[in-house]
C-alpha cells in the first residue's frame, strides 16, 4: 500500500511539474490533419492579427500522427491541440489517459468530402465505390468468393466502361485521417456489396476490416505523404494519374483539377452538405484542457474558430472549402468549446 501511495504521489508530482513547464511557452502549438490544416491556419492567422496573442504554430502531421503527439503527455514539449479528419478512436483516448491527458475537449468544425480527382486536361471519371474497391484493394474476390491478389493493371480491367489507362492513384499514408475515411467510406462502401465479404462482418469482423480497408502495395496506389499541394502538382504533370484528398483542395484548385463522380454524384459543396455525396466525413480539433491557463490564448483561439464569422455558413472558412454544420450542431460545439466541456463519449 505504501509503495502504491508513493507511486501516486510521484505521478501527481510529475503532472504538476509538466503543467508548470507549459508556462515556458507563450504560443499555441497545433498538430494533426492535413485536411484541417488550411482551416486551422486561416483561424490562426486571423487570431494573430486581431488579438494580443501570438499567431499559433500549426503543423500538418496527419490525424493519427497528431493524436499520437497530443496524447503523449502534458507540458510545453507536447502540443496543446490537434486537428483530425476523423473522430478520435477509443484506443487513442486510452493512450491519452495512460499519459495523464484525461481532460480533452472535442470540437467538430464542419464537414468535408474525399475526392478522387484528376487533371482538367483529362476526361472526368465516373466510378462506383464497388469499382473503386476493385481497383485499389489489396485482395479482391474471384469466382466462388475466394480472395486473390488484385490483378487489375488498368481501369478498364476493372470495368469496360472505365478508361483504358494504367491505375495510378496518389494518396495519403496510413497515418492520415483522409486515408482512414477513404478506406471506410470509399473502399468499404464498395467492398460490402460483395455478399461473401459482407457476411464476414458478422463471423470475423477483424478479417472483414482487413479485406475492405487494405490498399494494394504494388505501385497502383502511391503514398504521397501529407502534402496535398504536392499531389495537385503531380496531377497537373501527369494527366493519367488520380489523387485522393479533401474537397477543400479540389475547391482551391478548381482551375487545374476536377473531382470524379462517385456513385453518380459529383463532389459539390451542396452534395457534401446534404450527405448525398457518399464519401464525406466530419472534421474536428481536440483541446488539451490541462494547458488552458498555462499556454496563453487557448480559450480565445477556440472562440475564434467556433464563431459564425469563421465556421458559419457565410464565414471565412467556407471560402477555404469547409462545409458548415447546421445551426444546432454549430451551437452545441460552440458552447462545448466555450465551456471547455470534456464531451468525448466512446
Amino acid at each position: 500500500m505504501f509503495r502504491k501511495s508513493l507511486a501516486v504521489v510521484a505521478v501527481a508530482g510529475m503532472a504538476v511539474a509538466m503543467a508548470n513547464a507549459a508556462e515556458a511557452r507563450d504560443q499555441i502549438r497545433i498538430v494533426g490533419s492535413s485536411t484541417v490544416f488550411p482551416f486551422s491556419t486561416a483561424v490562426a492567422e486571423q487570431f494573430g492579427k486581431t488579438t494580443k496573442f501570438k499567431t499559433p504554430v500549426v503543423e500538418s502531421t496527419g490525424s493519427g500522427g497528431g493524436l499520437k503527439l497530443f496524447c503523449a503527455g502534458i507540458g510545453a514539449q507536447h502540443p496543446d491541440m490537434t486537428n483530425a479528419s476523423r473522430r478520435i478512436k477509443k484506443s487513442e483516448v486510452e493512450r491519452c489517459a495512460k499519459n495523464g491527458v484525461t481532460d480533452v475537449v472535442e470540437v467538430k468544425v464542419g464537414y468535408d468530402g474525399i475526392v478522387l480527382a484528376n487533371s482538367k486536361a483529362s476526361k472526368q471519371m465516373s466510378i462506383t465505390r464497388q469499382q473503386l474497391f476493385l481497383a485499389l484493394a489489396k485482395d479482391i474476390p474471384a469466382e466462388g468468393g475466394k480472395l486473390i491478389p488484385n490483378p487489375h493493371k488498368t481501369w478498364k480491367d476493372v470495368d469496360a466502361s472505365l478508361p483504358d489507362i494504367k491505375i495510378e492513384v496518389l494518396g495519403p499514408p496510413p497515418t492520415s485521417g483522409t486515408r482512414d475515411a477513404f478506406a471506410e467510406l470509399g473502399l468499404e462502401g464498395g467492398c460490402k456489396k460483395f455478399k461473401e465479404i459482407a457476411a464476414l462482418k458478422k463471423s470475423d469482423k477483424k478479417k472483414y476490416k482487413a479485406v475492405c480497408h487494405s490498399v494494394r502495395e504494388d505501385g497502383a496506389y502511391v503514398e504521397a505523404g501529407e502534402n496535398d499541394v504536392l499531389i495537385v502538382r503531380k496531377l497537373e504533370a501527369n494527366p493519367n494519374a488520380f489523387g485522393v484528398f479533401g474537397y477543400s483542395f479540389l475547391d482551391q484548385n478548381a482551375d487545374k483539377i476536377q473531382g470524379s463522380l462517385v456513385d453518380g454524384q459529383a463532389p459539390t459543396f451542396e452534395a457534401i452538405s446534404d450527405g448525398s455525396y457518399p464519401v464525406s466525413r466530419p472534421l474536428y480539433f481536440y483541446v488539451k484542457k490541462a494547458h488552458v491557463g498555462s499556454i496563453p490564448g487557448m480559450k480565445e483561439y477556440v472562440a475564434e474558430f467556433t464563431a459564425d464569422k469563421a465556421f458559419g455558413p457565410d464565414g471565412y472558412l467556407t471560402d477555404k472549402g469547409l462545409i458548415p454544420m447546421g445551426d444546432a450542431e454549430r451551437k452545441k460545439f460552440r458552447e462545448d468549446g466555450a465551456a471547455l466541456r470534456n464531451n468525448i463519449d466512446l
